[in-house]
């Protein structure tokens, strides 16, 4: 008896799913990031209205002014479904312990200026209240949000953001400051420098619009804030007393970097979709901009001092050339 091994090949019907290949082609396989994001809100068949809002469906297209014959067309550029995301948080995480545990081992904190440790301090602590705000508020567009492609990367900032103010608070830490953690607080509630920007972050946690929501935080706020305390206080201090804030800030700035490149492409998308989008982003990114700087101003004062002007206008270029590239001039 013989036997005839042989190498055949089956050529698939088709080479992704029946919702992927209504929107792509039947012959055109597709990423595991659109496998995971496209098409997956339900759209019919509700058995009820929110109760809660009855006037709405539970996923609705007017909960926000922003219109747009595709919400999936808000794709996530970094290609961002719960497996890569994770990864790629783990390896920041990563990196950012082993900065803390390098700043342990060689006594830097220690060995750090008491003036400049304050004075950073004084700055970077109360921040960890500003990213608890914006992990609520991206909840918010998460839940409320429509289409799986913008409420999934809501979702992940929302959480990065928990981080964020996890490691602020580690800071603290790290320079044996409990007590500092309980001063910032009090300071979030009653120094006169935080009320502004406090009570901005508080009114949009009740701002409805989850589209204008998502302009105020992700990109107004972050897009001032990051540049203005992560990016020039850190240079200030680095001067003065050494790095040992950026190696303790290292996450938040290679975070912003990742996701502004998210909220910049929703953005041009968006504004490219029609004349009426692009002027009503042009008009909320304009609103905030001057609510953020009236909020920033005394924290900038309190960081940089007279140069607090200066290095306003410096974050407010950087945030309109962001948003002109995004198709939006101001």
């Amino acid at each position: 008896m013989s036997m005839d091994l042989r190498t055949i090949s089956l050529t698939p019907l088709r080479q992704t799913f029946g919702h992927l290949a209504r929107r792509m082609g039947a012959d055109k396989p597709a990423s595991r990031y659109m496998e995971a994001t496209m098409d997956l809100q339900p759209v019919e068949n509700y058995h009820y209205r929110p109760t809660w809002e009855p006037q709405y469906e539970i996923f609705d297209t007017s909960r926000t002014k922003i219109v747009m014959q595709d919400w999936y067309a808000l794709k996530d550029p970094r290609q961002y479904y719960y497996s890569p995301w994770t990864l790629a948080r783990g390896r920041m995480g990563e990196t950012a312990g082993g900065d803390f545990d390098l700043v342990e081992e060689l006594g830097l904190a220690a060995a750090y200026s008491t003036e400049g440790r304050d004075l950073a301090l004084k700055v970077f602590l109360p921040l960890r209240h500003v990213a608890w705000a914006s992990n609520l508020n991206n909840a918010y567009v998460s839940a409320y949000g429509y289409g799986i492609a913008i409420t999934q990367a809501a979702c992940y900032a929302s959480m990065d953001q928990l981080g964020v103010a996890q490691y602020i608070t580690r800071l603290g830490i790290a320079f044996d400051e409990i007590e500092a953690l309980t001063q910032a607080k009090t300071a979030w509630l009653e120094d006169s420098e935080w009320q502004e920007l406090r009570h901005f972050v508080e009114d949009l946690m009740v701002e409805k619009d989850w589209f204008a929501l998502l302009v105020a935080q992700d990109f107004v706020i972050d897009g001032l804030l990051y540049p203005l305390i992560y990016d020039r206080f850190n240079d200030k201090l680095n001067a003065a007393y050494g790095p040992v804030f950026s190696m303790l800030t290292r996450f938040q700035r290679e975070w912003f970097g990742e996701t502004a490149k998210w909220i910049d492409s929703v953005l041009k998308v968006a504004a490219a979709e029609s004349p009426e989008n692009k002027a009503q982003l042009a008009s909320w990114i304009m609103a905030f901009r001057e609510r953020a700087l009236k909020s920033l101003a005394p924290v900038a004062t309190m960081a940089f001092g007279d140069k607090a002007t200066a290095m306003l206008d410096e974050v407010v270029l950087q945030l309109n050339a962001r948003a002109a590239k995004a198709g939006i001039p101001l």
